[in-house]
């Protein structure tokens, strides 16, 4: 006669159990949804943004460890905002700012010199001042401009960013190591700044990704957010680039 023994099943680890997460634009959109993965893995999280009464909101809704209102784009107000830490964190992701799509002869300079100095010398703040407040292991995560890859072309100079900023994520990975440093480049993303870019073009545009994109729907905040926690608690990945656009890629011939 055989007796079977019941097996308790293993309960699963937080990944980021202990760990501190810095969103840096981290009130809405993709900072917080993966602010709220990183809560749901264990993590405690700072949060950062321009509006306060959203910084609030969405700092009581977490149970944030403490929030700070500046502009990314503030390379001063960000050091200070480091320098001013009580204590190290393991990981920084970055989503503020925003792309910029305009034809050559749409184009206006002053806002194409805005984008092309904005997402790099941000990437370059943050690594400067946030390297020696990450832990070894932990992770500086950027996100790159939504639709670009250095695989495809883009509209303007989203095409160049593509090219520029997978170059520099794998350079500051070197120089900072072990801090590790990583990229995420996104498709179309469904948030509220996907629809203020597209205003009444939104659901139309939804419509066409459901239609031909190959997982045949559109990518989340929330898919953004399981990427990025992932990259976190992988102590092995670093200076890499990982496109996330539901094989959107794969239409681009």
């Amino acid at each position: 006669m055989t007796v079977e023994t019941a097996t308790q099943p293993t309960a699963r680890k937080p990944e980021l159990l202990g760990q501190t997460v810095v969103l840096i634009g981290g009130s809405a959109g993709i900072g917080l949804e993966t602010a709220r993965h990183a809560r749901a893995e264990g993590a405690d999280v700072i949060l950062t943004g321009r509006n306060p009464e959203r910084l609030e909101q969405a700092a009581g809704e977490l149970g944030a460890l403490d929030t700070a209102t500046f502009d990314a784009n503030d390379l001063a107000a960000m050091q200070a905002f480091f320098e001013g830490l009580a204590a190290p964190v393991d990981h920084v992701l970055v989503t503020a700012g925003g792309p910029y799509y305009a034809s050559l002869a749409e184009m206006d300079f002053d806002e194409a010199r805005r984008a092309l100095q904005e997402r790099p010398m941000v990437m370059l703040g943050v690594a400067r001042h946030a390297a020696r407040r990450v832990r070894p292991g932990g992770t500086l995560l950027f996100m790159g401009a939504a639709g670009a890859s250095p695989h495809s072309a883009g509209p303007g100079i989203s095409s160049a960013l593509a090219v520029a900023v997978p170059a520099l994520t794998a350079s500051l990975a070197r120089e900072i190591a072990p801090v590790r440093v990583n990229l995420i480049s996104a498709g179309f993303v469904d948030t509220p700044l996907s629809a203020s870019l597209l205003g009444a073009q939104l659901e139309e545009r939804r419509e066409e990704l459901r239609e031909t994109l190959p997982i045949g729907r559109v990518v989340g905040p929330e898919d953004i957010a399981a990427l990025a926690v992932h990259i976190m608690s992988n102590t092995a990945l670093t200076g890499a680039t990982y496109d996330i656009d539901g094989g959107q890629q794969l239409l681009v011939h």
